[in-house]
């Protein structure tokens, strides 16, 4: 550790080691009475009983509860991820523009919807598309059909909120590249706006890929909201589920693995492409690349190779 670190943070010496250790086994061994309590009072009630399994062997199961709720989240969070990513990449240009009363108006919108709780937006979007009128006319003029109602309020909710934080992502990704980079940009003629976008942007992206792409997951899990405005997804199937065979327990249970392999599933293939994107910047290993030789000339090793006359 070095002298400023030193500076920052003191060593614990063998007092504080031995009361974190203590403070640690306390503190777990308080967090597995609480869960051991939780399952005991469950058990009580029976829900780990054998024919609370049952349905979930039969295909009625899966067919109507929760393959059509997967369906339904996956498909309002693909739709909520690239417009989210889209527009928090247009928003993250407005709020860097040249032009004050954009950038002011910009950063007003973001902040805002950083602030506002998704679910406030998901409902909103949906009383306001339900009550009024005008707007109900407008949707149904663009083919939004009654039942698309909660699917446009659930995406809406997300989209708002989610863009927000990727502007801001992107924005911060922009302002930790090196000075050089935009003062390059403008040295060859560019335009600063251009220097954004064909310069700072895309190795913001770049720079920043781990962070889009946990956001990803937060947009995943936050689309499980749309249960609280009837959203037929996969929280909303699985409670349907639970009070048609009384295995409330069990059937959110079995979705919590759902969420967890589903997630595990986007982490991976973030983990993949972030690996891809790291072996792309690196360029090829210079110990598998082909030796370059002059035309018509055979490659040698100057080491191995025999001295003329010797």
């Amino acid at each position: 550790m070095s002298a400023a670190q030193h500076v920052l943070f003191d060593l614990p010496g063998p007092r504080a080691r031995r009361r974190h250790l203590i403070g640690g086994i306390v503190g777990t061994a308080l967090c597995l009475g609480i869960l051991a309590l939780a399952l005991v009072r469950v058990a009580e009630k029976g829900q780990f009983e054998a024919d609370k399994w049952v349905p979930f062997t039969e295909s009625v199961t899966w067919t109507f509860y929760l393959l059509p709720g997967l369906w339904a989240t996956m498909k309002a969070a693909a739709v909520a991820i690239v417009l989210s990513m889209v527009l928090g990449v247009v928003l993250a240009m407005m709020r860097m523009s040249d032009i004050a009363p954009l950038r002011w108006a910009t950063s007003v919108f973001v902040e805002f919807f950083r602030a506002v709780p998704v679910l406030i937006m998901m409902i909103f979007t949906w009383v306001m598309l339900v009550k009024n009128p005008t707007l109900r006319q407008v949707s149904a003029s663009l083919g939004v059909q009654a039942q698309d109602v909660t699917f446009v309020a659930v995406v809406t909710g997300l989209v708002l909120y989610n863009s927000s934080v990727i502007c801001e992502v992107v924005r911060n990704g922009v302002t930790s590249l090196p000075a050089g980079q935009r003062e390059a940009g403008l040295s060859v003629g560019l335009s600063p706006s251009q220097v954004r976008r064909l310069i700072l942007v895309p190795q913001a992206l770049t720079a920043m890929l781990p962070a889009l792409l946990s956001q990803i997951v937060v947009i995943t899990k936050d689309s499980a909201l749309g249960y609280i405005i009837t959203y037929p997804e996969l929280v909303s199937r699985t409670r349907q589920l639970g009070s048609a065979n009384a295995n409330t327990f069990v059937a959110y249970l079995v979705v919590a693995v759902i969420f967890i392999l589903l997630n595990w599933a986007i982490t991976k293939a973030a983990e993949w492409i972030e690996s891809r994107q790291r072996r792309r910047r690196r360029g090829p290993d210079p110990r598998t690349a082909p030796s370059v030789t002059m035309e018509g000339s055979a490659p040698t090793d100057s080491l191995d190779a025999p001295t003329r006359g010797a």
